[in-house]
C-alpha cells in the first residue's frame, strides 16, 4: 500500500517537500514505516531514529498499524529557547 506522511522540520528539509510518499506492505507498522523512508530518501537515516510519529493525530509507537487511509506525521525533535 502507498502511504503519505506530512514532513515537519528537518525531516522536511532533508526530503525537500512538506511530504513524502512510500509504498509499505500491508498491515505494516510505524516500524516498517521507518525503513521504507530510509530505503526511498536515503538522507533522512540519521534522522529517523529520534523522530516520533503519530497516527491519525495520536502519537503512535513502532508497533502502531498503519492503514493505507491513515493520516501520518513524521515530528523531529525540536529545541528552542
Amino acid at each position: 500500500m502507498n502511504v503519505q506522511v506530512k514532513l515537519f522540520a528537518v525531516a522536511k528539509q532533508l526530503v525537500g517537500s512538506e511530504t513524502a510518499h512510500v509504498d509499505v506492505p500491508d498491515g505494516a507498522t510505524v516500524a516498517d514505516l521507518r525503513a521504507a523512508l530510509v530505503q526511498e530518501y536515503p538522507a533522512l537515516s540519521g534522522t529517523l531514529a529520534s523522530v516520533v510519529f503519530a497516527v491519525n493525530a495520536e502519537y503512535a509507537t513502532d508497533q502502531t498499524c498503519l492503514a493505507a487511509t491513515d493520516e501520518i506525521a513524521c515530528i523531529p525533535p525540536v529545541s528552542g529557547g
